[in-house]
């Protein structure tokens, strides 16, 4: 049985991604932009959606807005922003109650895609730009946004070792941008980006739920009319491998040091080692079972916390961990010891049988909802390949020790950044 049957429609300026499933009450639009990470549009980015979002030309204001959405047996509208890779990319959701369910038979689906429509291609704009107030208020959002970071600790220790380890490069740059661009931003250059987004971007929409496919197409087609183009891919960069990490050890008032390390793994989605990394990224600090749990937070008693992740698009991989400014060397020593175990095939099978399950048990409650279902899908998309759920399953569990121990000889340690108390190490 096909997990998901994904039908993907090639229209003018946009691919229409059409999922026909019983599995949700709800039917679930997504609208996607994408386009590389650039330092100078990242800020403007970042707001865009939040102004959208903020009022459109039938609903001038929030209120007017979410009075609407009410009426749409309170249908959820959401703006998001993301970062895959080097690129950029900004989501409208929108979540609306299927109209077979209803003893009312009004077309949701069609007032759904309308509404997404009115919203994208509608915006509120007075002489050619942006209304100022809306953009003013979303500007003061912003800076909250970006400033939060600074007040989460493990967050800001993430984004500083990112600023180190990408300096120079677009993968340094935040999803929210950046807060000293945010003043300069008026509202007429913003409508203009948005203009420009509108006709440059890689678009993708998404229909989930019980629906006509057919009729799903035929509504699209009537609401949305854009430009052919050829959306802009992100420059490729080579990685250059240290022979000894750059180390960063920077100082605030905090009572637990953050300790957050950088590697280049060089397998990214889409590569054929891709599914042995994730079973690795388990085996190594993924999972409660992983190496790093056991030997730096449970047998060492170092840590509060220490884990390992990877970001798929970048062939990234960052270690976090909460411990004390006077831990630190021992800490460092004993991370790097589970990534030696690791290339040295210090790997049980019940390790590897663990760490299959759990993945596959995450993949299947992520797209319990439509919107981890899209998230999942939208992978193939980033990388420009398309590898099935049921794909994506079979090589999870296909894969071995050999598999994973090669994928681990690949890793390496870039940069390790310490954010330690006042009172040093």
């Amino acid at each position: 049985m096909t997990l998901v049957d994904e039908k993907i429609v090639k229209k003018k300026g946009y691919n229409l991604h059409l999922v026909q499933t019983e599995k949700y009450k709800t039917n679930t639009l997504v609208w996607k932009m994408k386009a590389p990470l650039e330092r100078e549009t990242v800020t403007k980015r970042a707001l865009l959606p939040y102004v959208l979002q903020a009022g459109s030309k039938a609903y001038p204001t929030s209120t007017k807005l979410r009075s609407y959405l009410d009426d749409l047996y309170g249908a959820s509208f959401y703006v998001d922003l993301a970062k895959k890779g080097d690129y950029h990319i900004m989501s409208f959701s929108l979540e609306i109650a299927n109209e077979k369910f209803l003893k009312d038979s009004a077309p949701l689906l069609e007032k759904g895609v309308q509404f997404l429509q009115e919203i994208l291609f509608n915006p509120h704009i007075q002489d050619n730009q942006f209304d100022d107030e809306i953009v003013k208020s979303e500007k003061r959002n912003l800076k909250q946004r970006i400033q939060s970071v600074y007040d989460d600790k493990m967050r800001f220790a993430s984004m500083r070792l990112l600023e180190e380890m990408y300096k120079g490069s677009p993968y340094s740059l935040q999803a929210n941008g950046n807060l000293d661009d945010i003043d300069a931003i008026g509202p007429d250059e913003l409508y203009q980006y948005f203009l420009s987004a509108l006709e440059e971007d890689e678009i993708d929409f998404y229909i989930i739920g019980d629906v006509e496919l057919s009729q799903a197409e035929q509504i699209t087609d009537s609401l949305f009319e854009l430009k052919d183009r050829q959306p802009k891919s992100a420059a490729a960069e080579s990685v250059a491998s240290k022979n000894e990490p750059n180390e960063v050890q920077e100082q605030q008032e905090i009572n637990q040091g953050k300790l957050h390390i950088g590697y280049h793994t060089h397998v990214s989605y889409g590569d054929p080692d891709y599914f042995a990394l994730q079973v690795f990224n388990g085996i190594f600090g993924g999972f409660s079972h992983s190496k790093l749990f056991a030997n730096v937070r449970e047998k060492a008693s170092l840590a509060y916390y220490a884990a390992s992740r990877i970001e798929s698009h970048k062939g990234f991989m960052m270690v976090l961990s909460g411990i004390d400014s006077k831990n630190y060397s021992q800490a460092v020593k004993i991370i790097r010891e589970q990534l030696d175990a690791m290339k040295n095939g210090e790997i049980s099978d019940t390790e590897i049988l663990q760490t299959r399950a759990v993945i596959r048990n995450q993949l299947l409650e992520t797209i319990d909802t439509s919107r981890g279902l899209v998230e999942i899908l939208y992978h193939n998309v980033v990388a420009h390949t398309q590898v099935t759920l049921d794909e994506w399953l079979e090589k999870v569990e296909r894969t071995t020790k050999e598999e994973v121990t090669a994928v681990a000889a690949k890793v390496n340690i870039d940069t390790i950044y310490f954010l330690s108390g006042l009172e040093g190490a």
